[in-house]
């Protein structure tokens, strides 16, 4: 092939990983009707949003806010900062007294209580005194504790969101998205599990007083439920963010501003089971899944073997597996030499015609470049070929 040549080459990929005759299309009904201001529905592990209406959405976050407070924990526990025995003086600023008529853990001024009793208390119980007394411990004041929350929102993507507590009770300019609270449920998922292993405990008492989990879904033995948190206030109405496991796909669920506790649990069950009706989690390809064996110029061998570096996890249509088609596309004409894992192209996958991903296609050998004589030949060769 002359040098001036285009040298992108398009092939098909047929019959790589899914054998076997080609079922119908899929057939996915709209979304059932969500009573809410706005939510989202995203596969915890593609990131992709399977359902969504005003995603972007200013809302105030009220207790979804202890979401950012929780994982803010998790992570100063995981890094050493701070351990579970440590223990806090609670400070005036946090007083129970402070927050009449709101989710409370109780706790009293000048008393001791551990890192531990606090997180719990956050998790289930939705204290707002201990909220100010982890916020206070780990960062000295709740207005330094905000800005690690806004620090954080950023590094996670929260494009939409700006914290100016660490409860969530009505501030000026307090303000999130359900898009940016899925984004924050499957990082406390995926970077603090043991954080989010508290989420799923369905009550907590301290001193003598016990308290149930507010997420009432975590009792619906129709569904695998095992998070995440409540949120209401007057202006914001009722709000959940959820989680859910079926088989291999787990589900994020947020609704905001539905009209009491039992529409938020409702419209969010009612998600849920739509997501796991019509959606799955598959792996497409797997590391090291051969795809393609393309000609290779001036090597010690002919021929290089391609196919995908890594997992390769796509949300589909329930069924749809088998149907997935795949084509790739070449950034050059490969040359020796060429090391294991580079990249040499792109992917795509489509189902029905439609794009659904792409990922890099890389080399699964090392090829080195051939001798002298070799290259010679193929250099004439190339000449020649449409490859």
């Amino acid at each position: 092939m002359n040098s001036n040549r285009i040298l992108f080459v398009l092939m098909s990929i047929a019959l790589v990983l899914f054998q076997g005759v080609a079922s119908a299309q899929s057939v996915v009904p709209p979304v059932p009707n969500v009573n809410a201001r706005a939510y989202v529905m995203m596969d915890y592990t593609t990131g992709q949003i399977i359902a969504s209406e005003n995603a972007d959405e200013l809302h105030g976050p009220a207790s979804l806010t202890k979401i950012m407070t929780s994982y803010i924990i998790g992570r100063e526990l995981q890094s050493g900062n701070i351990s579970e025995t440590d223990m806090v003086t609670i400070s005036r600023n946090a007083w129970a007294r402070n927050f009449p008529g709101s989710s409370l853990m109780f706790i009293e001024v000048g008393k001791e209580v551990s890192v531990k009793d606090l997180n719990y208390g956050i998790i289930i119980a939705s204290g707002n005194d201990a909220c100010v007394a982890m916020a206070e411990h780990i960062a000295g004041t709740e207005s330094a504790f905000a800005d690690l929350m806004n620090a954080y929102a950023g590094k996670l993507g929260m494009t939409n969101t700006n914290f100016a507590n660490s409860h969530g009770l009505p501030a000026d300019d307090q303000r999130t998205s359900a898009r940016d609270m899925a984004i924050l449920a499957r990082a406390m998922i995926q970077d603090v599990p043991e954080e989010y292993e508290i989420y799923k405990e369905r009550e907590f008492t301290f001193n003598g007083i016990r308290q149930y989990n507010r997420n009432s879904l975590l009792w619906d033995r129709s569904l695998n439920v095992d998070g995440m948190k409540t949120g209401f206030t007057t202006e914001s109405g009722y709000s959940l963010v959820t989680s859910a496991v079926d088989g291999e796909t787990r589900l994020i669920t947020v609704v905001m501003g539905t009209a009491s506790e039992a529409a938020r649990a409702a419209e969010s069950k009612k998600l849920l089971n739509y997501g796991f009706r019509y959606f799955e989690t598959v792996t497409a390809y797997s590391a090291g899944d051969e795809m393609a064996t393309q000609r290779i110029w001036g090597g010690s061998a002919d021929e290089i073997k391609l196919g995908a570096g890594e997992d390769v996890v796509i949300t589909l249509p329930r069924g749809q597996r088998q149907n997935l088609n795949a084509n790739f596309v070449l950034d050059n004409v490969l040359e020796a030499p060429l090391a294991e894992g580079q990249v040499v192209g792109t992917v795509n996958l489509t189902l029905d015609g439609e794009d659904i991903a792409s990922f890099p296609l890389v080399t699964l050998q090392a090829i080195e470049q051939g001798g002298f004589f070799k290259r010679i030949m193929d250099s004439i060769k190339q000449n020649f070929s449409d490859e």
